[in-house]
């Protein structure tokens, strides 16, 4: 059994990497066209199948407020990034989707935003220690939400988000469009 010390010395070391780290790539992020926590939004809508999710869980996905959520979403739509719609299902649920001009916009700012992810962290790992950041990451993720902790293989991540009709995104890579980059 993990001892109370060493699980509290791991969490402190997570939580100090991912402040320090954040706080740069949040000081070098391109703010020409959307905000960091605009790109947030952006970024998870992109990766939900048909660019789509229910506003309640687009909230559970991202670090806002449900307030601060539904403001935000009212403001990218009001600048064309999403559309707001009724839920199909529940006409009491509203439905965010990342429109095309929204999809574009994200792709921009999202090979900028690679470069300092690479700076910051593929400089600090090599390839295995990535993969074994992400496996690590995933399974904290599962175990706190519940769900059943998958066997990765370090060094064989699982894609993150299959892209329709094509190849499935690699870790920290936006979704491709058939125009491609750019």
């Amino acid at each position: 059994m993990t001892s109370r010390a060493d699980a509290v010395a791991a969490w402190e070391s997570l939580f100090r990497a991912q402040v320090t780290v954040m706080r740069r790539l949040a000081a070098e992020f391109p703010p020409s066209e959307i905000s960091f926590t605009e790109y947030d939004v952006l970024y998870t809508l992109s990766s939900q199948p048909g660019r789509s999710l229910r506003l309640r869980d687009l909230n559970d996905k991202v670090l806002l407020t449900q307030p601060s959520v539904s403001r935000l979403a009212d403001r990218l739509a009001a600048r064309g990034l999403i559309a707001k719609h009724p839920a199909p299902d529940d006409r009491r649920g509203t439905l965010i989707t990342l429109t095309d001009h929204g999809y574009e916009v994200f792709r921009r700012v999202a090979v900028s935003h690679m470069d300092s992810i690479t700076r910051r962290v593929g400089a600090a790992l090599d390839d295995d220690e990535l993969a074994q950041l992400t496996v690590l990451c995933d399974k904290l993720r599962a175990h706190d939400a519940g769900r059943p902790v998958r066997a990765g293989r370090p060094g064989h991540p699982e894609p993150r988000h299959p892209e329709p009709g094509g190849r499935p995104a690699r870790p920290g890579e936006p979704p491709a469009s058939a125009g491609g980059l750019g």
